[in-house]
């Protein structure tokens, strides 16, 4: 089971060409985030944690620690604002609901990440049962969370700002993201 901690399918990040394809990009890595941790459980059951174990948790933990933290920061400053303005009660409730999802992926988040982070460091105190129930509800609770974005809030988002919106909504997150990034870089 090896694999490389955060590498994208696509091959080495590059600046997005827009935000949207930024948040699109966040919401695949997501995706291979959330199937880690599911083959990180299945290893684990099985008893055999080794050094790929820790690595894989510790691709996961950069993952919801920092990439995922800043996507939602990245939708709560510029693309629910710009729904919101010209949204009708139906928007205003998904905008409210994805909202109340990011707390919850938050809060669930916050019980899984300890368990990871033992993982990740090598040492056995980390509750199986935790990462394979939490890990499933935070899994689907991602899932559903990614597919009302990508199905109604993006689309609706892309209309919604103007190019030039656009251009400074993605310049803003570029411009974060160097501030966040470790000095390894990815």
């Amino acid at each position: 089971m090896t694999s490389t901690p955060q590498s994208d399918p696509a091959g080495p990040a590059a600046a997005p060409e827009s935000a949207f394809d930024a948040l699109d990009v966040c919401h695949r890595h997501t995706a291979l985030a959330l199937g880690r941790l599911a083959a990180l459980v299945t290893q684990l059951s099985r008893g055999d944690p080794d050094g790929a174990a820790g690595e894989i948790a510790r691709a996961i933990l950069d993952h919801f620690n920092v990439e995922i933290r800043e996507h939602h920061r990245d939708e709560e400053l510029h693309v629910f604002p710009a729904l919101a303005a010209k949204a009708d009660a139906g928007m205003a409730d998904t905008l409210a609901r994805l909202r109340q999802d990011h707390s919850w992926i938050e809060q669930d988040w916050s019980e899984l990440a300890p368990h990871l982070d033992a993982v990740a460091n090598g040492q056995s105190w980390y509750d199986l049962d935790v990462l394979r129930e939490g890990g499933s509800i935070f899994t689907a609770l991602c899932h559903a969370h990614v597919a009302l974005e990508e199905s109604l809030i993006y689309p609706q988002a892309r209309q919604a700002l103007s190019p030039e919106q656009s251009r400074a909504m993605r310049n803003e997150m570029l411009r974060r993201r160097r501030a966040v990034q470790p000095s390894g870089g990815r």
